[in-house]
């Protein structure tokens, strides 16, 4: 996404040559790849593994982390393998979008209109509440040396991560829209007008 970003602040007029179907498959299978790559060996790892008899997975759904910590066998080399893919993951990833909106940030700068460099601004600050969102809680719920530590906190930044972030995308992509800014102040004021009757 902030590829995608990048493309249309800093080469409007190629927007949909570069970004061209085949660029976005390309795209989305490097993801995928990826994000497969970082998943299986572990997993693989993981189907070896030996519980204890009662077998209850104390978080609200089943990650890497709940299995890890009711098993018996020794998870270290699991551990280490969830800790190192999860840092580079996030690293290498963090940096792709740093140096992206780099250069969004100094390609906005050189505009000399000031509501077009506001407009430009607005585009981007949507994608970045969100990457803050996503990037914080995933930093804090993956990036631990040790599985043993984390048990009661990694249940809320779990739900931050799956359901919070989710429900706030609409708010956070839609609010900086007009006409949805001039819908909510409606909204808004109907509702403070019958409040008060």
């Amino acid at each position: 996404m902030s590829y995608d970003r990048y493309v249309a602040i800093c080469k409007p007029l190629h927007y949909t040559t570069i970004m061209s179907n085949k660029i976005c498959m390309q795209l989305v299978f490097c993801c995928w790849f990826a994000g497969s790559f970082v998943i299986f060996p572990p997993l693989l790892l993981g189907l070896n593994l030996d519980f204890y008899a009662f077998n209850i997975v104390d978080h609200f759904y089943c990650a890497t982390t709940p299995l890890l910590q009711i098993s018996c066998s020794d998870t270290q080399l699991l551990e280490t393998m969830g800790y190192i893919s999860a840092l580079v993951t996030l690293i290498v990833t963090l940096v792709m979008v740093i140096i992206s909106y780099t250069y969004i940030v100094l390609r906005i700068l050189k505009i000399l209109s000031v509501n077009q460099r506001k407009k430009a601004f607005s585009t981007c600050s949507s994608h970045m509440i969100v990457i803050s969102l996503s990037y914080g809680s995933c930093i804090f719920m993956y990036v631990k040396p040790s599985v043993k530590q984390r048990t009661s906190y990694s249940k809320g930044i779990a739900v931050l991560n799956t359901s919070v972030a989710l429900l706030l995308n609409p708010f956070i992509y839609t609010l900086w829209n007009k006409q949805v800014k001039t819908a909510f102040m409606n909204m808004v004021h109907k509702i403070v007008s019958f409040s008060n009757k």
